[in-house]
């Protein structure tokens, strides 16, 4: 019917929107990085509602063409002045007149002057800075304008309480993992929103639609992981879209099964031990892309033990592979990921999830540094955000605050997120290897 077909292409256009991070608060109040979000979404919502009327057929709302040219036409100027310039407007004068978010930035260094700067002197948004948190510095110490040192990491939970703080931001000018997160173990049971904004953390601001206060990107860092419902629903969907891949990609798998078979000796499927949740071992499935060889790959754990120390940079970013050993068969599986798809399987009885941090060895896992031992602290996953937002051309460290950062903002929705642009990533083999 015509209401369904409206609706879904207000659900589609609703969902590009979203993607584009048009629903988050900073981009209400900058014009220029507004409009040109706008123009993007508009452009793919139109590109998607195309394709979507290929499929829908006796639609007078879509069978012509003619229609998405006026659509473009009419909305793009009504969303201006709706979106950029009403909102805006409504926006800055309600948190005029109304209660400021109050902001306690942990660091007084470089960079949390930079940050109070900003919210202080070019802050639309209705954000109040309340003072900082810093070890050197004694109580009552002047940082920027009035704005002085409060206390020390240990007075926080005091703080939070005497002044009514309702977010916390993290500022540092150095860049050891270590150190970070212990400041956000430090803050996650206090029940305020915590923020992040640091050079350890580019790579997120580089790859996702995060908030900005002013020009400076700022990550959430708040634990949802914890959560019962959010871990309940993730492993019913799991269990549900498992099964029905498996069910739907079974001729696939017997294509695959035949042409591993016929590429060279040895079984179909690669069975391996890989560390998962809380460190726990277990028997990780793949469809077999190499060689068979007696006993581990000493030339490739060598590289990778080399590569987590940061003592020989891989080419190849997170993936560190003995070329010599991939079979015919296994450059296209491995270039396209077909041959993760035993995966699925891992999936149904538990020792995986869809979504989450990819299973390290066990002499990968030994060779991390404490703070990288974090990532197992949820099931691991068939994809996850490095898999689609780098694959393999980000660096080793990298892909661990990825994980970390996902480990922190891990959600149903988030999942379905990164569930949908793997489609994607994997059909243009980007960074595949």
């Amino acid at each position: 019917s015509k209401t369904f077909i409206v609706f879904l292409l207000s659900v589609i256009l609703l969902a590009v929107f979203f993607f584009n991070g048009l629903y988050r608060v900073n981009i209400l109040v900058t014009r220029a990085a507004h409009l040109s979000l706008l123009i993007k979404a508009l452009y793919y919502g139109a590109l998607y509602i195309v394709l979507a009327s290929l499929f829908i057929s006796q639609s007078d709302l879509i069978d012509s063409r003619l229609i998405i040219f006026i659509f473009l036409l009419c909305a793009l100027p009504a969303f201006y002045l709706i979106r950029v310039e009403l909102l805006r407007f409504i926006f800055v004068r309600a948190n005029k007149v109304g209660s400021n978010l109050r902001v306690v930035i942990l660091g007084d260094g470089k960079a949390g002057k930079m940050l109070a700067a900003k919210l202080m002197f070019e802050n639309p948004i209705g954000i109040k800075v309340i003072g900082f948190v810093d070890e050197d510095k004694p109580v009552g110490f002047p940082i920027v304008g009035d704005k002085k040192v409060l206390g020390r990491f240990n007075d926080l939970d005091k703080i939070v309480k005497e002044y009514n703080v309702e977010e916390l931001l993290i500022a540092f000018d150095d860049d050891h993992p270590e150190r970070i997160l212990e400041i956000v173990d430090l803050c996650k049971n206090l029940q305020v929103r915590l923020r992040i904004t640091s050079e350890l953390f580019d790579v997120v601001a580089k790859n996702v639609a995060t908030e900005k206060y002013g020009d400076i990107p700022v990550i959430n860092m708040a634990v949802h992981h914890n959560n019962a419902f959010t871990l309940g629903f993730k492993r019913l969907f799991d269990i549900v879209a498992s099964a029905l891949f498996i069910i739907i990609l079974s001729p696939l798998f017997l294509l695959i099964a035949i042409a591993v078979k016929l590429s060279s000796k040895g079984p179909v499927l690669f069975k391996q031990i890989r560390i998962g949740k809380n460190g726990k071992e277990f028997e990780f499935y793949k469809f077999r892309s190499m060689k068979v060889i007696d006993g581990e790959d000493e030339v490739r754990k060598e590289m990778m033990i080399r590569f987590i120390k940061g003592q020989n940079p891989s080419e190849n970013g997170t993936k560190v592979i003995n070329e010599q050993r991939i079979t015919w068969i296994g450059h296209i599986i491995r270039a396209s990921s077909l041959d993760e798809l035993p995966q699925l399987f891992n999936v149904l009885i538990g020792d995986m999830s869809l979504v989450g941090p990819r299973p390290s060895l066990p002499y990968e896992f030994e060779n991390y540094n404490e703070w990288q031992k974090r990532r197992v602290s949820v099931l691991p996953g068939c994809t996850g955000v490095w898999q689609v937002w780098g694959r393999s051309k980000v660096s080793f460290q990298d892909s661990m605050i990825l994980d970390i950062y996902y480990i922190n903002n891990m959600s149903p929705w988030f999942d379905l997120q990164l569930l949908f642009q793997t489609i994607p990533a994997l059909l243009t083999l980007r960074g595949a290897k």
